[in-house]
């Protein structure tokens, strides 16, 4: 599937496009920007970007303004049977460049996210944020979501 929705956001247009391969180190600066201080490891992160480019499971979207990524999203298929009996979009990823934010911009990815899901059979979307990024979570909660639980993880 190719993505390419355009939207006039503050009078520039904004074009979310599924990614590509050369689109990955414009991501990994925007994720930086999350975690500065995080050490990627570049050969794994591409890796798994681009067997993930290549998933009919998951899709990667990215925000285009003036031929310069300003936001990146991603969504996975997931299945939970015990508490929805159906599929569930995760999304993984959201950011949008520091110098963009409060533009629509992150609005605009994650409303082609949630159409990417419900074309895919998905009838519920979920995400984690960690407990000090405020801001997302006041941006999440406006969009609908609900808190409803605490986010596990461990290292295998």
């Amino acid at each position: 599937m190719n993505v390419i929705e355009t939207h006039l956001i503050l009078g520039v247009m904004v074009r979310i496009r599924s990614c590509k391969v050369e689109d990955f180190g414009a991501i990994v600066s925007l994720l930086r920007q999350l975690y500065p201080d995080k050490p990627f490891d570049l050969v794994s992160l591409q890796s798994v970007y681009e067997r993930s480019l290549a998933s009919n499971q998951r899709v990667f979207l990215c925000a285009v303004r003036n031929r310069q990524i300003v936001g990146f999203g991603s969504v996975t298929i997931k299945s939970n049977l015990l508490w929805c009996e159906t599929l569930i979009g995760y999304v993984g990823d959201l950011v949008v460049d520091k110098a963009c934010r409060g533009q629509g911009i992150g609005t605009q990815i994650l409303d082609q996210l949630f159409l990417w899901a419900l074309e895919h059979g998905c009838n519920r979307i979920e995400l984690n944020s960690e407990f000090g990024r405020k801001e997302a979570h006041t941006f999440y909660e406006h969009r609908g979501f609900k808190r409803g639980a605490y986010f596990f993880s461990k290292s295998l």
